[in-house]
């Protein structure tokens, strides 16, 4: 198993995955682990995502539970059942926490692996993987703190990366700009803001920029 020892203690008191499917899929709150989002004899596949995060759980939430909750909501978890969740290959398609360690020296804080089978992200989409990582994580309630502290990309998922359409030699024939680098901006606020008054501002800016 890759428990260290002092997450199978937690992990030992507390309730495993739910495997009946009528227990698991019917309406309530469960526990992250009960659904299936941590599996300590999980062994990573080549092609997983791999993510290690620091976390500090909330008082009273047990380690295995906090690296469960982060794979659920970095992954396909919500806060209660759902029956459309049996319209998808869900097992496929959880994280999975694997592994939980004490962060040597910081009491309270631990490291946690979690697995992401590569079916989970939509090809050559940084933002797409980006966005289901993180894009939960870091301001959820039984957490403290959390920092995304390394992530292995697996080859198989690298190799779906075409490159952009055009290089920058295209980009600048197109502006017809050369010899100096090329600028953008972003106008704020991007919202209420009305088009007699946006549009000046744009005006201005690309004129700055020429």
């Amino acid at each position: 198993m890759n428990q260290p020892v002092e997450a199978a203690a937690f992990a030992s008191q507390a309730d495993t995955q739910i495997t009946d499917k009528k227990a698991r899929y019917s309406a309530g709150v469960l526990k992250y682990r009960q659904m299936g989002y941590w599996d300590a004899d999980y062994l990573p596949k080549d092609t997983d995502t791999l993510c290690l995060f620091r976390i500090t759980p909330q008082e009273g939430v047990d380690p295995v539970e906090a690296a469960a909750a982060v794979a659920g909501e970095s992954s396909t978890a919500t806060w209660t059942v759902v029956w459309t969740d049996r319209l998808t290959a869900c097992d496929s398609y959880r994280a999975k926490a694997y592994k939980v360690e004490p962060v040597p020296g910081m009491p309270g804080q631990y490291f946690a692996w979690v697995a992401y089978d590569i079916i989970l992200f939509e090809e050559g989409s940084i933002a797409n993987m980006t966005a289901s990582l993180i894009g939960n994580v870091f301001s959820f309630k039984p957490l403290k703190a959390a920092r995304l502290e390394d992530i292995r990309v697996p080859v198989a998922y690298v190799k779906t990366f075409k490159g952009p359409p055009t290089g920058l030699v295209v980009e600048r024939e197109r502006l017809d700009k050369f010899g100096r680098p090329l600028l953008g901006a972003t106008t704020k606020p991007k919202l209420t803001t009305r088009t007699s008054t946006r549009s000046p501002s744009c005006t201005g800016a690309t004129a700055s920029c020429t």
